[in-house]
């Protein structure tokens, strides 16, 4: 998961699917541009949050 906002930039790894979901949630709720990019290299935005987490 990356966060962005204003000049700060954050990234988390290694965190379970539902964690690091949930996680991104709080973030993005808080004004951050957040990405998810699974190990497959695929990237989903706070849209897809949800069905990341249900997946």
């Amino acid at each position: 998961m990356i966060a962005e906002r204003d000049n700060e930039k954050y990234r988390f790894a290694r965190e379970s699917r539902l964690l690091i979901a949930a996680k991104a949630r709080v973030w993005a709720s808080e004004g951050w541009q957040v990405v998810i990019t699974d190990k497959d290299g695929k990237s989903y935005t706070s849209a897809e949050f949800d069905r990341l987490a249900a997946a």
